[in-house]
């Protein structure tokens, strides 16, 4: 399995495969409207407008597991962005990140990429990762690194 064989839910309620990504950089992150890092959504709508036309695409995960920093719906959810954030990137549902009910994209991305002294699990929300062209995972970001800490890294990926 790669990560284009997976199957993910829009933010409008319509399924897709990542493989309608395929060949694009990709920044895969979990949020939060309600979150301390909430902010992180500028810099991240931020450096998907400066590199969309590059290659770069940012996929938004809504996840409600870290202090129920994730209350709303989809809609609300996607009117939130929009209003906040001017948020452009593709949204999609609300899914889990960790546990037995794990997405399977976030199951893949974890076995491919570990965090801190070599854990699977995802700390908290905002937690980034990188996807080259090529659908091999590259890295993998705490939340407290932000946006534009990624920047040389989404750069060179681009070429």
């Amino acid at each position: 399995m790669n990560i284009y064989d997976i199957k993910v839910t829009a933010i409008d309620g319509q399924a897709q495969l990542l493989e309608e990504y395929r060949g694009r950089v990709l920044l895969i992150v979990n949020v939060a409207s309600k979150c301390g890092f909430t902010g992180q959504y500028a810099g991240i709508e931020s450096l998907y407008r400066k590199y969309c036309d590059r290659g770069l695409v940012v996929l938004g995960f809504p996840c409600d597991q870290f202090g129920h920093q994730e209350p709303g719906n989809e809609a609300e959810i996607k009117k939130f962005c929009s209003l906040t954030y001017e948020v452009s990137f593709p949204m999609f549902a609300k899914i889990q990140v960790n546990g037995d009910d794990a997405h399977p994209l976030y199951q893949f991305l974890k076995s491919a990429k570990r965090g801190f002294l070599g854990s699977s699990w995802i700390k908290w929300n905002f937690t980034k990762f990188l996807v080259d062209r090529d659908g091999k995972v590259v890295n993998r970001f705490s939340p407290t690194v932000t946006p534009e800490q990624l920047d040389k890294d989404v750069d060179s990926l681009l070429g």
